[in-house]
């Protein structure tokens, strides 16, 4: 099943997502890991939750994995 992850009550620390990295927008390449940190303030974002995963990568939330 995968969740929105332009609205910031879908995401959650500890979670599974797939993100998209800022050098990595036209390509549209995705890097999956765990949510380790929820840096978009806001309830929704339109390009996704800005995150920063366990790994240290941040990038936009497209997709959340359960």
């Amino acid at each position: 099943m995968i969740i929105d992850g332009r609205k910031r009550e879908n995401i959650k620390i500890g979670l599974f997502v797939e993100i998209v990295q800022k050098p990595h927008q036209r390509s549209g390449e995705l890097t999956k890991g765990v949510v380790a940190k929820i840096l978009t303030k806001s309830i929704q974002h339109p390009y996704g939750i800005k995150v920063q995963l366990e790994s240290g990568l941040v990038g936009r939330v497209k997709n959340v994995i359960v």
